[in-house]
């Protein structure tokens, strides 16, 4: 250890009571985290890319600071899903702090990560207060049915007014206007149930057609309109 020349020729002062760290809470315990294998906890991270093209929201189950499970979700760009795959095979198995310093590759899910360290670190973590906290598959919770991210994807112009595309209930086929041109319902296909049936033998058409429900008062609308179409 190198001392300046200042402190070579202090005198030393004896240091008060040490108590540590300020305990946090982790699933279920509160803990005294000094170094990496006391954290332990699920939680989300959300990040951005520097020109905010896309977003990445990872979720991650850490147990005595190793990633045990990882679910990487992207919207926005095309070249970060192929960098949530890579992501997906690198963060498994590595420490917090390995994590925190690996090339994801893509920005939003470099962002994510760090975003998703300061939440586990400082106890914010999903699990501060499940006892034992969540078994490794927990994060699949997140998703819809047929493992599909739930994405909300909608457009508007202020000359033609709002679009659905997409609701958490699935890709929006027709929207329900009323006599005043106002959105009443939509009609969705939940593609996750689709492919569901079509794996176990239904037919694509009549899989679409179980699939398919309506929200709102769709019913009562006095036109409907594709929104991608029309």
């Amino acid at each position: 250890m190198i001392y300046s020349h200042e402190v070579e020729h202090m005198c030393p002062v004896a240091k008060g009571a040490y108590h540590g760290p300020a305990p946090i809470p982790q699933e279920g315990k509160w803990v005294q985290a000094k170094e990496i294998k006391d954290i332990s906890g699920l939680t989300h991270g959300v990040g951005w890319c520097a020109p905010q093209q896309g977003t990445c929201k990872l979720t991650l189950n850490v147990k005595d600071g190793i990633i045990e499970e990882a679910l990487v979700e992207t919207v926005g760009c095309s070249g970060m899903t192929h960098s949530a795959a890579m992501a997906a095979e690198i963060l498994p198995g590595k420490t917090l702090l390995e994590a925190l310093n690996s090339d994801l590759v893509c920005d939003a899910i470099n962002v994510a990560m760090r975003e998703l360290f300061l939440q586990i670190v400082y106890g914010r973590s999903q699990t501060a207060f499940s006892e034992g906290g969540l078994p490794i598959g927990a994060s699949l919770e997140d998703l819809g049915k047929g493992l599909r991210s739930q994405v909300g994807t909608m457009f508007g112009t202020k000359a033609k007014g709002p679009r659905y595309l997409e609701m958490a209930e699935g890709y929006v086929t027709r929207i329900a206007l009323d006599k005043d041109d106002q959105i009443i319902g939509y009609e969705f296909v939940h593609l996750g149930k689709v492919m569901n049936a079509v794996k176990k033998g239904v037919d694509a058409n009549q899989a679409i057609k179980d699939a398919t429900g309506t929200y709102g008062r769709f019913a009562e609308g006095v036109k409907f309109i594709d929104p991608r179409e029309e």
